[in-house]
This record gives structure tokens, C-alpha cells and sequence, in this order.
């Protein structure tokens, strides 16, 4: 495997065309990498190659001329060093049974993808690990952290977190995308950054929903609070680090997407607490707003870890079974009283 100082020469491979698979993949085209990048869309393929700006996705950024798009997945994956995935989490089981075959024995593989998959209740990397079926966990990494794809593109300082079982493949990636503007710290808590990066996108719907019924900033800091105290209980059931969520990959993601009007599931919360149905926030909504599908699986998952998330829940029976966000606020508010430090 490439050392960090030999980057230079590194293959990389990026999956996907959002707004996020377009940030990073032009970061690391700008440092130099000529950088194969995947689109599903074929029309949006050849905007990207005739003006080199994604004016679905990412308007108004003008892209490096080291990106080389293509619709062809395989070429895009094959015989790379590093593959960078960042696609919805609710495709990224078929995507990743579609290229195991064309993975180069020693690429790896890092997921910049935020959710749980719906049916398994797996984070992205388990979902990776199970969809190539004999894939070393330990190529397996995780990107995540307070990070606005818009505001990378345009150079704000910016601080994430890559997690990986493998420390010198975690700092081999933390140096791969690195820049004075893209500072990156290293972690071998995958599990906690992977939960932190998914479970913060309910919080967020939750606190939307907070600023569309007015209720201020008392509340949404309340609820901010309580949030991490759910997302750090669910994290210690399933082993992770608790100062992990601490980082930028828990509180700081956590805050950046409760506040931050960039944040899509803030949006869609805030409709639905002006009194919108799911569907009349997500009606003109291009882009895929993870906290939706991840409320049902984070409810799911609590239940089998015996966890108690009242947030969460509360954001699930709110979506998926018609609960006025009134009426969820009551019930928060009005549950029995408990020393802070205690369960729930």
C-alpha cells in the first residue's frame, strides 16, 4: 500500500454526483489527482464534461479539470487505490454489489455515505462488508463531520474525521485529503463515527421542526442537548467510543446540521412543523434528505438495542405514523422527571 508521502501517484475512484460526491471529489482533483467520478445521470455527465460545473447539484462551482466523468461504474472502480463512495445510503448495497469484481485486491474503500440501510439496520461499512462478500473490514473507512458540501467547494475551513480500523490506512487517507482549508483528524471508532454522522440527520429533522413551530432557541438548544444524550446512549450499546461523539463527527455534525439553514433535514423538518405533510417538504427536493429513511431505522434499532431515543422516536411516529409535532412536544416535555445523567 502507497504511503502518504507517495500520494501523487495515488488511483482515486469517486461514486457518486451530489452535492457531497461533488465537493470531495473536486477537493481531491484540486490537489492534483486526476480523479475517475461516477454519475447516474447521463445528461448531468456531459453538463459536468462540456462546463465543468454540476448545476444540478452543486451550482455555481467551477470544477477542476482533473475530474473525468463517466457513467461507466466499473471503469470508474477499477484498478484504483481508492475508491470514495457517496451515494444515498438506501442504494449502496446494489451499487457495491455491482463493482466487487473490478476492486483491485488492495483498494481501499472509503464511504463518505450517512445513514443506516432500512432492513438490516447496518451502518454504510457494514453494508460494504457484506455486499463484497470477503472484503478485509480493515480497507473499509468512514468520512464524516460538520462539512456543508457547498462551503468545501468554496475553501471554508473545514474540519472532518476519517475512521478506520487500520490506523496507517486511516492516516494514508487523512493526508489524501487534506489541504490548508480540509483539515482531517483520524480515528479507529468506525461504528462511532458512522452513528454519529446518521443518527444527527433525525436530531436535525427534530429541530427543524422545532424552528417551524416557532417555539425558539431555548428549545432547539434543549433539544440539541438531549439529541447527543440519545445519539451517545445508542453508541455505547453498540460499542463505540464516547468521546468520539464529542468530535466533530458527533457535536459538531450534530450542531452544524440543527442550525446550519444548508441542512436538508433541517429543511424538511421545519416544513413539517409549519404544518406540511412528508410529502409537501420533500415536493421540491432534488437532493436526498437522509434523516428521513434513517428515523425508521434508528427506531428499529433502538427497540432491538433496548435503547431509549424519545427524540428519535418521537421523529418516526411524527413521519411515518401522522403524530402532530405539537403533540410530540407535549409529550417530551411532559414525560416523567429523571436525574440528567440517568437513562432516557
Amino acid at each position: 500500500m502507497n504511503t502518504w508521502q507517495e500520494t501523487s501517484r495515488v488511483r482515486v475512484g469517486v461514486v457518486g454526483g451530489g452535492s457531497w460526491g461533488t465537493a470531495l471529489a473536486n477537493l481531491l482533483a484540486g490537489k492534483g489527482y486526476l480523479v475517475d467520478w461516477w454519475l447516474f445521470e447521463p445528461d448531468l455527465c456531459r453538463q459536468i464534461e462540456e462546463k465543468h460545473e454540476n448545476s444540478i447539484f452543486l451550482p455555481g462551482i467551477t470544477l477542476s479539470n482533473n475530474l473525468r466523468p463517466s457513467n461507466d461504474l466499473l471503469h470508474v472502480v477499477g484498478h484504483k487505490d481508492l475508491v470514495l463512495v457517496v451515494v444515498p445510503s438506501h442504494v449502496m448495497r446494489h451499487v457495491m454489489q455491482q463493482i466487487g469484481d473490478r476492486l483491485s485486491t488492495d483498494t481501499i474503500l472509503v464511504s463518505a455515505s450517512k445513514g443506516i440501510e432500512n432492513d438490516t439496520l447496518m451502518t454504510m461499512s457494514s453494508v460494504i462488508q457484506d455486499a463484497l462478500i470477503g472484503l478485509d473490514a480493515d480497507r473499509i473507512l468512514a468520512i464524516s463531520g460538520p462539512s456543508f458540501a457547498v462551503e468545501v467547494a468554496k475553501g471554508v475551513p473545514t474540519v472532518v474525521t476519517v475512521a478506520g480500523r487500520d490506523l496507517a490506512r486511516a492516516e494514508f487517507v487523512q493526508h489524501l485529503f487534506a489541504t490548508p482549508f480540509f483539515r482531517v483528524y483520524t480515528s479507529d471508532d468506525v461504528i462511532g463515527v458512522e452513528l454519529g454522522g446518521a443518527v444527527k440527520n433525525v436530531i436535525a429533522i427534530a429541530a427543524g421542526m422545532v424552528d417551524g413551530l416557532g417555539l425558539g432557541l431555548n428549545t432547539r438548544a434543549a433539544l440539541i442537548t438531549r439529541g447527543l444524550a440519545e445519539i451517545r446512549r445508542l453508541g455505547h450499546a453498540m460499542g463505540a467510543n464516547p468521546g468520539t461523539f464529542s468530535g466533530s463527527a458527533g457535536l459538531g455534525d450534530l450542531v452544524l446540521t440543527c442550525t446550519g439553514d444548508l441542512s436538508r433535514n433541517h429543511t424538511v423538518g421545519k416544513k413539517i412543523g409549519q404544518g406540511m405533510s412528508l410529502e409537501q417538504a420533500l415536493e421540491d427536493m432534488r437532493m436526498v434528505a437522509e434523516g428521513v429513511k434513517t428515523a425508521k431505522s434508528v427506531y428499529n434499532l433502538s427497540r432491538r438495542e433496548k435503547v431509549e431515543m424519545p427524540i428519535c422516536h418521537a421523529v418516526y411516529h411524527i413521519i411515518y405514523e401522522g403524530l402532530s409535532p405539537k403533540d410530540a412536544v407535549y409529550q417530551l416535555m411532559t414525560r416523567d422527571l429523571k436525574n440528567e445523567l440517568e437513562e432516557g
